[in-house]
């Protein structure tokens, strides 16, 4: 009995020695890593207010930028957080498809849009944040990307608060106006950031706070309308066991936009929140956050409102909403390559002038 005992304790000590052994064959796997560098020495349009250190050096092979995803920098939790965040939603994905039919039920498709708009957002972030620092070119076009990816997740919020949340009263008075509006405002948002991303190349810093938030601001607005109206008519006494959910992503989705918009614990403490701790990180957690429950809670609509919505919603609402998704995708690359060719223009200057 011993001697088994003996064994098997044996075993785990070489166990553990391998797993100690892990940090040594990635470094000699990526022998060449360089390590961060301080915010002078990377432009200051890749610099985030109170960050100061932490950056990857730029003109790296593109090797050193995927291994990264290991390395410890002040993008690595950003990365992590919306890599995590489309596993989970993945998984989600593949839980409801075992029961709703996302192919032959036409009504499912607005939630079939909010999951896959929830899937880009969050691989465009994941890897604007992760590959973006390779060089200026290389990070307008993968933050161009993770606006696209914004605009289109906004879309696909709109369409399920206005499919599945939304009541009579309201419905008679924008159902021929919501979708179409929400439409447009989505392009705005991706042309708004486009822009003050473009703008921040020469312009101070809250010229992109800006264009972001403004645009932004009036497309979340506008598409949460239906749930902020459900949300005021709401009594105790109704048994809507959705309710609590839609509390939920609002709250989520305040705190999140609360930490985009104010950098709060990088600013009150100033370096050390760099690689653990900063605002853009709390904005990604409570983004994901707010989006598992919006799936969770458009669910429930989908399965307990679906008399009240199939009345709402003729026959071929939800094949034109599909329709009005690939126009937000279609505009959205049409402003990125025009976005794009000014970058471009802007840096041959740059490099001729040198």
């Amino acid at each position: 009995m011993a001697t088994i005992v003996m064994e098997r304790i044996g075993r785990v000590f070489i166990s553990l020695q391998q797993i100690r052994e892990v940090p040594r064959m990635l470094t000699e796997a990526a022998p060449s890593m360089p390590g961060t560098v301080m915010d002078t020495e990377v432009p200051h349009y890749f610099r985030e207010r109170y960050v100061y250190t932490g950056y990857r050096p730029l003109y790296q092979n593109w090797r050193y930028y995927f291994l990264s995803l290991f390395q410890r920098h002040n993008e690595t939790i950003n990365v992590w957080t919306h890599l995590l965040a489309f596993l989970l939603f993945l998984v989600k994905f593949r839980q409801l498809a075992e029961t709703v039919d996302f192919v032959g039920d036409p009504h499912s498709w607005p939630l079939l849009i909010l999951i896959l708009s929830s899937l880009t957002y969050s691989a465009f972030s994941a890897a604007a944040h992760l590959l973006g620092g390779k060089s200026e070119l290389c990070h307008y076009t993968f933050f161009f990307l993770d606006y696209v990816g914004v605009a289109q997740y906004q879309y696909g919020s709109a369409i399920v608060h206005f499919y599945y949340a939304v009541d009579e009263s309201l419905h008679r008075h924008v159902h021929g106006v919501f979708m179409p509006a929400a439409t447009v405002l989505s392009c705005l948002t991706c042309l708004g950031c486009c822009y003050g991303k473009y703008c921040n190349h020469s312009r101070p810093d809250w010229v992109l706070k800006v264009c972001q938030v403004v645009p932004s601001a009036l497309t979340v607005i506008w598409g949460s309308s239906p749930v902020a109206k459900r949300l005021m008519s709401w009594s105790s006494a109704s048994n809507d066991a959705a309710i609590i959910y839609h509390f939920g992503q609002v709250a989520f989705f305040l705190s999140c936009a609360f930490f985009f918009t104010f950098p709060l614990l990088e600013r009150c403490f100033p370096g050390r929140c760099d690689f653990v701790g900063h605002s853009h990180q709390m904005f990604h957690v409570f983004l994901s956050c707010c989006t598992l429950c919006q799936i969770h809670v458009c669910h429930l609509d989908f399965m307990g409102r679906r008399k009240l919505y199939s009345h709402l919603h003729g026959s071929g609402d939800a094949a034109l909403f599909v329709g009005l998704y690939v126009v937000i995708l279609v505009v959205c690359t049409l402003i990125v390559a025009f976005m794009l060719r000014k970058v471009k223009q802007v840096l041959d200057l740059e490099a001729k002038s040198k």
